[in-house]
């Protein structure tokens, strides 16, 4: 009997001598009947006690005498792998995963080698995820870790059946600088996809106009009615316009029956006034109109027209013998910077031969005036 066994006995007979010395107070019991309650009381808790101790222990003896046994350790079989890169549908750009591999191993002959289970069941695990993330596009990551976790959930065997792995925790991901590539990717492709589309709106916009609505009048015209059926007046009154338009669409003059209908006329171009040969009041700087002189296109300015109009300036009129002698002083300085043609140009225009030296006469009449003063000093005032 153990020591815990009697502690429980001897504490059950008190209890119960308690219990019977209350009843017998309560109920008035006679003196002859205490002793038997006292034998009682004692004798029941010997029974109890012979009768426990001739059953058999369940425990055999031989065994309560040996020490406790050290418990071996337990193997663990379970490793976390983190930060591995599989591939994925698109070139450079790695998955990064992350797990905790499970396996346990299998039951194998007597003369298989000596394994490393953990190698073996990690090797499983990375075969399996890579079957899966290499047909993958990398801007799926989330979905693919989703994926990932159900197949890799399974217990299977590797390769050389020596061991059954699976995974847990799978966390798949993409690196920092590869996700903002993805995303800058991604808002460009669908800049380029409302860029292309609104190009081809335009280009669907300009075809329509200008190859069915403005080909003609004619077509400008239905247009506008099919748009504005309740004004044919408006319609009537906006033909020139219409017409115009479609000209101009088309690059072409209007025709010549809706000519007198519109509104803004091409303006004819003036005539261009007759500026003369550069002499008098009619040369290239002489004023038209009060407005500036208009030089023509067809009859370039040369350095002699640009002298008369000098000489006209200073009062030099035509005829005036001091314009060859201005003319010949400016043809001497002009030498030096214009071309021999300009200035053969500008003494063949003003400087007229000198008349031939008159015959004697026997009559002389009375002599010349002199010059006056402003002509025989306009070689020295040059």
């Amino acid at each position: 009997m153990s020591t815990g066994r009697k502690t429980v006995t001897a504490f059950l007979t008190i209890i119960c001598g308690l219990l019977l010395v209350i009843l017998g107070l309560c109920a008035g019991w006679p003196l002859w009947v205490w002793p038997l309650v006292a034998v009682t009381v004692l004798g029941a808790p010997l029974l109890v006690v012979k009768v426990a101790g001739g059953r058999r222990d369940p425990l055999p003896r031989e065994l309560l005498l040996e020490p406790d046994l050290p418990i071996p350790p337990l193997e663990r079989r379970e490793q976390h792998i983190a930060q591995v890169a599989l591939p994925s549908r698109e070139a450079d750009y790695d998955f990064v995963f992350s797990a905790v591999v499970r396996w346990c191993p299998c039951d194998t002959s007597g003369d298989a080698p000596v394994i490393n289970p953990g190698a073996l069941a990690i090797d499983a695990v990375l075969e399996r995820a890579r079957r899966i993330t290499e047909l993958r596009s990398p801007s799926r990551a989330s979905l693919v870790a989703h994926e990932l976790n159900g197949e890799l959930g399974v217990m299977r065997p590797d390769g050389s059946g020596r061991v059954e792995a699976m995974a847990d925790n799978v966390t798949l991901v993409l690196s920092e600088h590869d996700q903002a590539r993805l995303d800058k990717l991604a808002a460009v492709r669908k800049d380029e996809a409302v860029w292309e589309h609104e190009r081809k709106y335009e280009q669907s916009r300009r075809a329509y106009l200008g190859d069915d609505v403005l080909q003609d009048t004619g077509s400008a015209v239905v247009w506008w009615l099919a748009r504005n059926d309740d004004r044919v007046e408006k319609a009537v009154k906006d033909i020139g316009l219409l017409a115009q338009l479609s000209s101009a669409a088309n690059n072409k003059d209007v025709p010549e029956q809706f000519q007198h209908m519109v509104p803004y006329p091409v303006p004819e171009p003036e005539p261009m006034p007759f500026l003369g040969n550069g002499h008098g009041p009619t040369g290239p700087f002489a004023p038209v109109d009060g407005h500036e002189p208009v030089q023509p296109p067809e009859t370039p300015v040369s350095a002699a027209d640009h002298a008369g109009a000098l000489m006209e300036a200073m009062g030099l009129a035509e005829g005036d013998p001091r314009q060859a002698l201005f003319a010949r002083q400016l043809a001497h300085v002009a030498a030096a910077y214009a071309s021999p043609e300009e200035v053969e140009e500008l003494l063949r225009r003003f400087d007229t031969p000198e008349d031939p030296e008159p015959e004697p006469d026997a009559n002389p009449g009375p002599e010349p005036e002199p010059e006056p003063d402003g002509a025989a000093n306009v070689g020295q005032s040059w």
